[in-house]
C-alpha cells in the first residue's frame, strides 16, 4: 500500500484509493445502521405517558426526553463527519453505537426522570453517529452511477423508519411496559454493533487531516451567506422536523384527553408519519416535471392550511380521533412533499459543499424540531391548539423562506 504525506500539520495518511474493501459493505446493513439513528426518538412516544406516570413526573418533564435527543441528534450531527474524515468511518460507528448502547442499558433500570434524561442524551450523541456515518459509507461504496439507486433506497428505509417505530413501540409497551421497549432497542442496536466489528469493513480509503475548528465554522457560514441556501435550509427544516410537536404531545393527548390505549397511539402516529410517506413519494414522481421551489411551495401551503384545519376543529370543539389524526395526515403529506425538494434546492447550492450543506441541514433540522417540541410541550396537553399552533408557525415561516429561493 502506497504512503503519501499531508504537507498541512504534517500529518502521513495511507493512501486508499486502490484498496478495495470498501466495496465488500453490504448495502443491507449499512441502511439498516443508518435507519437506527432515529428509531429511538419515535419508538419510545407511544410509552411517554406511561413512563411518566411510574417515575411520579409531570407530562412537561416527560416530555423533555424527546427534547433532549433532538438537541443530542443536532449538535452530534456537526462532529462525526469530520472526525469520520480524519480516522475512518468504522472506528467512529463504532465507538458511536457503543455509546448509543450504554445509554439504552441506562434507561432500562432509570428509577428518576433526571436519569432517564441523561440517558436520553447519550442515546441521541451514539445515535447520531449511526445516521451520519451510515449514509457516508453508503456514498463511500457506490460508483458515480450507482449512488442515485443507492441513495434513493437509504432514503425509502429512513422514511419507513418514524413510520413503523411508533406503532413498535406501542405493542411493546402495552405489553411488557415501557422499560421494555428499551430492552428491545438495546438487543437491536447490539445486534448491529457485533454485524459492524465482524463483517463491515473501513469504507474511507480517502482518509483527510482533520480541519480546525474555525475551518470548519468558515465553511457553514459561507454556505448560510448564500440567500438560496439560507432559504431551502429554512423551509426544509420547519417542515421536516415541525411534527415531532405532535410526536411529543401525541400520547398525553390521544390517552388523556381522547381516552385511547397507548398501544392505539402507535398506530395512529403510524397513520400520520404514512403521510409523510406519501409526500416523498409525490416528491419523487413530480421531480422530472415541477421545478424543486414550486413542488416546495406547494407542500408548504397544504401543511399551512391542514395546521388551520386542526386548529379550528379544537377551537370549535368537534376534536376527536378521526379529526385530529385526518389534518394531521395532511400536513405530513405536504411536509413529505416539501422537505426532499427544499433538500435537493439547498444540496443544488454548491455540489462541492454537499457534506457540509448535508451536516448544517441535519443540525439545523434537528434544532427547529427541539424547539417546535418545546413549544407544543409548554401548555398542558388537553387540547390540540398548541401543536396545531407550533405547525402553523413552522408552514408561515418556510412559506416566508420560500419567497427568496
Amino acid at each position: 500500500m502506497s504512503v503519501r504525506v499531508r504537507h498541512r500539520e504534517g500529518i502521513r495518511l495511507p493512501d486508499r484509493r486502490l484498496d478495495p474493501e470498501g466495496r465488500r459493505a453490504p448495502l443491507p446493513l449499512l441502511v439498516a445502521v443508518t435507519m437506527t439513528g432515529t428509531v429511538a426518538l419515535h419508538i419510545f412516544v407511544p410509552a411517554l405517558a406511561t413512563a411518566a406516570a411510574e417515575l411520579g413526573t409531570t407530562t412537561a418533564a416527560a416530555q423533555l426526553t424527546i427534547t433532549v435527543y433532538l438537541i443530542g441528534l443536532a449538535g452530534g450531527q456537526l462532529l462525526y463527519g469530520p472526525l469520520s474524515d480524519r480516522f475512518g468511518r468504522r472506528p467512529i460507528l463504532i465507538g458511536g453505537l457503543g455509546l448509543y448502547l450504554a445509554g439504552l442499558l441506562l434507561a432500562i433500570p432509570a428509577q428518576s426522570i433526571g436519569v432517564l434524561l441523561v440517558a436520553r442524551v447519550l442515546q441521541s450523541l451514539g445515535a447520531c453517529g449511526s445516521l451520519v456515518i451510515g449514509r457516508a459509507m453508503v456514498r463511500d461504496v457506490s460508483t458515480r452511477e450507482d449512488a442515485a439507486r443507492k441513495l434513493a433506497i437509504l432514503t425509502t428505509a429512513m422514511t419507513l423508519t418514524p413510520a413503523l417505530a411508533p406503532a413498535i413501540g406501542g405493542v411493546v409497551n402495552e405489553v411488557f411496559g415501557w422499560r421494555a421497549v428499551f430492552v428491545v432497542l438495546a438487543g437491536i442496536v447490539a445486534l448491529l454493533g457485533a454485524l459492524v466489528v465482524f463483517t463491515l469493513p473501513e469504507t474511507n480509503r480517502h482518509k483527510v487531516a482533520l480541519p480546525g475548528f474555525v475551518a470548519i465554522l468558515a465553511g457553514y457560514l459561507r454556505l448560510v451567506k448564500i440567500p438560496a441556501f439560507r432559504a431551502y435550509l429554512v423551509a426544509g427544516s420547519c417542515g421536516g422536523t415541525s411534527l415531532y410537536a405532535f410526536l411529543a404531545v401525541a400520547p398525553f393527548l390521544l390517552v388523556d384527553r381522547l381516552g385511547r390505549s397507548s398501544q392505539e397511539v402507535g398506530f395512529d402516529c403510524l397513520i400520520v408519519v404514512f403521510g409523510m410517506v406519501g409526500g416523498a413519494v409525490l416528491a419523487s414522481r413530480l421531480a422530472s416535471r415541477v421545478p424543486i421551489r414550486k413542488a416546495a411551495r406547494s407542500g408548504n401551503l397544504l401543511c399551512i392550511a391542514s395546521a388551520l384545519a386542526l386548529l379550528l376543529v379544537d377551537r370549535t370543539g368537534m376534536l376527536g380521533v378521526v379529526s385530529l389524526i385526518v389534518p394531521l395526515f395532511a400536513y405530513a403529506v405536504g411536509v413529505g412533499l416539501l422537505s426532499p425538494n427544499a433538500v435537493a434546492g439547498l444540496m443544488n447550492v454548491d455540489p462541492h459543499a454537499a457534506g457540509s450543506a448535508s451536516s448544517l441541514y441535519g443540525f439545523t433540522q434537528m434544532t427547529f424540531g427541539a424547539l417546535f417540541t418545546v413549544a407544543a410541550s409548554a401548555w398542558p396537553a388537553t387540547s390540540a391548539t398548541p401543536v396545531a399552533l407550533a405547525l402553523l408557525t413552522a408552514g408561515l415561516i418556510a412559506a416566508l423562506a420560500l419567497r427568496r429561493a
